[in-house]
């Protein structure tokens, strides 16, 4: 049985703001077992990519994490100190974030940013910190890497930029690699290249990955374990197959209408209706209710557990308590 590299239990991250406190990130639970991957989906404001930045602790000035434990190989990090988590960002865990032009500094090299990433946690010297730079650009898939860890970001392309970030992320063989939207920016077919790379790279290092995303059609074929986010919760959870055949989460479904079906381009997609909810004030039922077709009373009143629906299959919604009883058989706990 592998072992979980990162426990999350019961993660709450507020940001205290002029108007309130904004609960971006509302008591979530998940395992991450060595050289797995996790796909986090949901729309924006979803809370996916605060999660991610709580456990890199690189939120804004105004976000704190109030409540919860996040265990990297049983240490809670959340009670380290400022040296422990430089420490633990880079060396254990790194992350690739959205945008590769906006996340490198313009006025230096790729070559010196790569190098400073390592010397920052290595006492290597310089020259073997280039060569190792080197190294890693080749490692990504970038050509004539001698010559590119000399260029400037601008002088790089879209998909060569989220190389150089992948490289700098894999500078000191992390035990776990965060990928927040790694391939938003990026067209069509530089996205599967990115994709087949990091699946690539996982299988030589065996690196654990959590691949945050909106687009479920990026982790469809790369997690082993997929959690649907809404509202700062989790509201469902299971594996490729779980979610996108047998979904049992009004809000999944949603998401899953909203996907062209490559069977019958013709098929009018169907949006999720509403807007988001504000975080400011979080409804006393289900995050998701005043957008559901199928709300119930209990919806409006009661925030629904996690329930057990298979082996690997978890969803929170009273529809799924409604079928269970309308069927006859017992509801099966967390």
């Amino acid at each position: 049985m592998s072992e979980n590299i990162l426990v999350v239990k019961d993660l709450h991250t507020s940001f205290f703001t002029d108007s309130g406190e904004v609960k971006a990130v509302n008591g979530i639970n998940f395992q991450l077992e060595a050289g797995k991957t996790l796909g986090i989906v949901g729309e924006s404001g979803s809370g996916k990519s605060v999660t991610a930045y709580s456990i890199m602790q690189i939120l804004a000035e105004t976000g704190r994490i109030t409540s919860g434990e996040i265990l990297y190989k049983g240490n809670d990090i959340t009670k380290y100190d400022k040296k422990q988590m430089q420490g633990f960002r880079g060396k254990c865990c790194s992350i690739i974030f959205q945008d590769p032009m906006t996340s490198l500094n313009p006025v230096y090299t790729v070559g010196n940013q790569i190098m400073e990433a390592i010397r920052l946690h290595t006492e290597i010297p310089r020259r073997q910190a280039k060569e190792r730079a080197v190294e890693l650009l080749r490692l990504v898939g970038v050509n004539e890497p001698e010559r590119r860890i000399k260029q400037y970001p601008f002088e790089l392309s879209g998909g060569m930029r989220q190389r150089v970030m992948i490289a700098m992320a894999l500078a000191c063989e992390p035990d776990i690699l965060i990928a927040d939207e790694p391939t938003t920016a990026l067209d069509v077919t530089i996205q599967a290249q990115i994709l087949e790379l990091m699946q690539d790279l996982q299988k030589k290092l065996g690196m654990a990955i959590i691949m945050v995303t909106h687009d479920l059609g990026v982790i469809a074929s790369m997690c082993d374990e997929i959690i649907v986010m809404y509202g700062g919760k989790v509201c469902e959870r299971g594996t490729a197959d779980d979610i996108f055949y047998s979904p049992m989460h009004e809000y999944t479904k949603g998401l899953l209408r909203s996907i062209p079906s490559v069977n019958n381009m013709k098929e009018r997609l169907v949006p999720i209706a509403g807007t988001p909810i504000n975080l400011l004030n979080l409804p006393k039922g289900c995050a998701f209710c005043s957008r559901c077709d199928n709300a119930m009373k209990i919806c409006l009143e009661e925030v629904p557990e996690e329930l057990r629906v298979s082996p690997t299959h978890l969803a929170a919604c009273w529809m799924n308590v409604r079928r269970m009883a309308e069927e006859g058989g017992a509801v099966i706990e967390q």
